[in-house]
């Protein structure tokens, strides 16, 4: 059995997550949690989505149904990654400062209110390097391993 269309999206996934730690915009320290980062340069999700829709067409075909599932679901996972959760990172930046202006106010709020995330999506540079990544570990690891 060829484990292709498993193995090689999640390398592309992990090698796109190791490349954010020599990103100097990421501010990534090095530490374990930091491999599994939302955002930053490169997307992971999009080199592991394209990487799966890439080795799905060169292996069962471009008109097959594994191909067309996986189209699919890259199409969903990028525009995601671009869209609303890009959109919930600017809103968790909002309520940052706003919890931190009402403190400042001194006006009463619950004692433990938690920091919310505010990069948690991707710029259309990030997706388009992550979906390189993928595309270019398929290719390779289709057609020479």
């Amino acid at each position: 059995m060829d484990y292709k269309m498993l193995v090689l999206p999640i390398i592309a996934g992990l090698f796109a997550q190791f490349l954010k730690f020599f990103f100097k915009s990421n501010r990534q320290k090095y530490k374990f949690k930091s491999i599994f980062a939302y955002s930053g340069m490169p997307s992971g999700h999009s080199a592991m989505v394209v990487s799966l829709a890439t080795i799905a067409g060169l292996q069962e075909g471009w008109a097959s149904p594994a191909f067309a599932i996986s189209f699919i679901l890259a199409a969903v996972v990028i525009r995601d990654a671009l869209g609303i959760r890009r959109y919930l990172g600017e809103h968790g930046h909002i309520l940052n400062v706003l919890v931190k202006d009402l403190k400042r106010d001194e006006i009463s709020l619950p004692e433990h209110y938690p920091h919310l995330l505010e990069k948690i999506g991707h710029t259309p540079a990030q997706v388009i390097v992550g979906s390189l990544i993928g595309l270019i570990i398929s290719l390779i690891g289709f057609f020479y391993f």
